[in-house]
């Protein structure tokens, strides 16, 4: 599955750096952000602070990189388009 992503700057209050990623068809299906290198919990990974569509209900994830978050958001897209 093949991903794009888009930087941007996302108003969580805490962190500012994100990306917008769409799926094949550039339908945008989440937002993921990048903790702080001050984040007490994983600090400097992405955390999928939005999923859409397909992804909506998956629980919260943290990835050390973009590649990593790439690769879970992919498998979960092509298990659900292999489900319909």
């Amino acid at each position: 599955m093949s991903l794009t992503l888009q930087p941007v700057r996302v108003n969580t209050g805490f962190e500012e750096e994100g990306v917008l990623v769409f799926d094949e068809q550039q339908r945008l299906v989440a937002v993921l952000v990048r903790l702080s290198d001050g984040n007490e919990v994983a600090p400097g990974q992405w955390f999928l602070e939005v999923a859409l569509g397909p992804l909506s209900g998956m629980s919260e994830a943290a990835f050390a990189n973009l590649d990593a978050a790439q690769e879970w958001i992919g498998q979960r897209l092509a298990c659900r388009v292999r489900r319909e």
